[in-house]
């Protein structure tokens, strides 16, 4: 992997989840309950939808201006870069975030999201 493509989220300490899985596997739900549940830690989302309606995004209760919507492509190989860019902008908002979930397609290999962060 290029360096250029890495981040340096390790160094300024956020923790980052990537929930990964089938349509219909409970991703949804899960980010749900994790707002629902963050007491007062600031969540940011990356929702990478496929196809062409983002019926995601739809579905999350709380979605505020702390949600990024990747819709171009698959994040574990087309749009690495664009992930990278969407993560910096989270990072350079004034209102810092505590915690960052990414929310892939049930198409994505989490490795290389993964190996973005490292």
């Amino acid at each position: 992997m290029n360096n250029s493509l890495q981040l340096d989220i390790p160094k300024r300490g956020m923790p980052v989840t990537i929930i990964t899985g089938f349509l219909g596997s409970g991703k949804t739900t899960l980010i749900n309950q994790i707002l629902h549940n963050k007491q007062n830690l600031k969540v940011a989302i990356l929702v990478n939808e496929f196809g062409d309606i983002n019926i995601d995004s739809q579905l999350l209760v709380d979605i505020n201006e702390n949600m990024v919507e990747l819709s171009n492509g698959c994040i574990c190989c087309t749009i690495n870069e664009g992930l990278v860019d969407a993560v910096y902008q989270i990072l350079e908002r004034d209102e810092k975030i505590d915690y960052l979930i990414i929310e892939t397609t049930g198409l994505a290999n989490p490795f290389p999201i993964m190996l973005t962060f490292l």
